[in-house]
């Protein structure tokens, strides 16, 4: 997805809109315009990018039930993801340098 921020200051713009929307197509990208100061698009933005997500999400669920029903489980490894919460403790970063 390509979100092309602050239309609002077009004549402050380095890349048209026109160049964007070409990137976007020939990269396979959704394309959107978005203004925080005129309020425009911004929820639409967020809406389709979780959309996106939940449909790319729900494909590979429906991907790895169909490996796990025919006998493969390796796809339905994965990597585990630590997200700090209210209840972790995390260490802070030790300074590399000393002047």
């Amino acid at each position: 997805m390509l979100i092309e921020n602050k239309t609002d200051l077009e004549d402050q713009r380095f890349v048209s809109t026109k160049d964007a929307k070409e990137f976007a197509q020939k990269e396979g990208l959704f394309f959107l315009e978005t203004s925080v100061m005129e309020a425009r698009n911004v929820e639409g933005a967020f809406l389709t990018v979780l959309t996106e997500i939940f449909n790319i999400v729900n494909k590979k669920n429906l991907a790895a039930s169909d490996d796990q029903e025919n006998g493969n489980l390796a796809s339905l490894t994965g990597k585990k993801i630590l997200a700090p919460g209210p209840a972790q403790v995390i260490p802070k970063k030790k300074a590399c340098c000393r002047s």
